[in-house]
C-alpha cells in the first residue's frame, strides 16, 4: 500500500467522521513553524467510546493497516473500537500515508491534557487542533530517540524566536 504522505486527506477523513484528536509530533512542529521535515501524522485521539467508533470508521475509510518493518504494505487488521481502546499506540500505513495513533504520548498524560494548551489551525479547509510547541518539545525530549534529538535544536530555537517576538 505504501502511499505518498497526504496529511490533508488524513485531516479530511478525520473531519468527515467528526473524530476528536490533537495533532502532535513532527507535523505539528512543522505547522508551528519548524523547518524540519516529517513523513507521517501523529495524533492523540479522545478515548471516549463515541469518538473511538468514529475513529474506527475513519481508519476503515483510509484502509489503515498495521505498519511493521517486515511487511512494506502493512498488515491487515480490523480497527474495531474495542481493539483501538486497548492500545497505547498504533503505527499505521494508510491510503494517505503513515498515521500514528498514540493515547499516552511520551511525557504527556493524554488527550485531555493536550487539549488545554493546543490551538486550532485551518489546514486544507479543516480546523485541526495542534499541540502546543512546549508539549511537542517536552514529548520529543522525553522520547529521546535519535530522530527526536536531531530536531530538538530546531524546536528550541523556534521557541526562543517566538519568545523574542511574541506578536509575530
Amino acid at each position: 500500500m505504501t502511499s505518498p504522505f497526504d496529511p490533508i486527506r488524513i485531516f479530511t477523513v478525520l473531519a468527515a467522521h467528526d473524530v476528536d484528536y490533537v495533532l502532535i509530533g513532527g507535523l505539528a512542529a512543522v505547522i508551528r513553524g519548524s523547518t524540519a521535515t516529517t513523513n507521517d501524522a501523529d495524533v492523540v485521539p479522545a478515548r471516549d467510546e463515541e469518538n473511538l467508533e468514529r475513529l474506527s470508521t475513519a481508519l476503515s475509510e483510509l484502509e489503515a493497516r498495521l505498519r511493521v518493518d517486515s511487511a512494506p504494505d502493512g498488515v491487515a487488521f480490523d480497527p474495531h473500537p474495542a481493539l483501538i481502546a486497548s492500545m497505547a499506540m498504533l503505527n499505521l500505513t494508510t491510503t494517505a500515508g503513515d498515521l500514528d495513533l498514540t493515547f499516552s504520548p511520551t511525557a504527556l498524560d493524554d488527550y485531555g491534557e493536550l487539549v488545554g494548551a493546543s490551538e486550532w489551525y485551518e489546514l486544507g479547509g479543516h480546523r485541526v487542533r495542534v499541540a502546543s510547541l512546549e508539549d511537542i518539545i517536552r514529548s520529543k525530549r522525553a522520547a529521546d530517540r535519535p530522530k527526536d534529538r536531531a530536531v530538538l535544536p530546531i524546536l528550541d530555537a523556534l521557541r526562543d524566536e517566538i519568545a523574542r517576538h511574541p506578536d509575530g
